[in-house]
């Protein structure tokens, strides 16, 4: 234990600690939601000025290679900005969480057991 005195009644750690899940689930899904429409829209673009191209010069398999190459550019960007943002957001909710937990127990501890609590749980300061 690393308190002296046993509290009184400990608060519910957990039940403060829980982020905004639905938010952040809501936030999620809108920003695929829109980042899908704007790639399709984006591919549809291509396409048509693909198919105008094709039907202006006749030379399919010449333009077919660029429009793949954009085509692969634009999934494969959306995938990765996806990828990101939904790694950062998760970071950043797990920060959250680490700095109140940190408030949380250092006004639990008290500064007059802060000392010896540091040197127990990140050993004795060398100088």
């Amino acid at each position: 234990m690393v308190t002296d005195k046993p509290p009184t009644a400990p608060p519910a750690l957990e039940a403060m600690m829980t982020p905004d899940e639905l938010t952040a689930a809501q936030a999620d899904a809108t920003r695929w939601r829109y980042g899908f429409l704007v790639v399709v829209v984006g591919i549809v673009a291509v396409l048509a000025a693909f198919w105008a191209a094709v039907f202006a010069s006749g030379q399919f398999a010449t333009l077919f290679a660029g429009v793949a190459g954009v085509v692969g550019t634009i999934i494969g960007a959306y995938f990765g900005v996806q990828a990101g943002q939904s790694g950062k957001a998760r970071v950043e909710a797990e920060l959250a969480k680490s700095q109140e937990m940190v408030v949380r127990l250092a006004a639990y501890v008290g500064t007059e057991n802060a000392p010896r609590v540091i040197d127990e749980v990140l050993g004795r300061r060398r100088i």
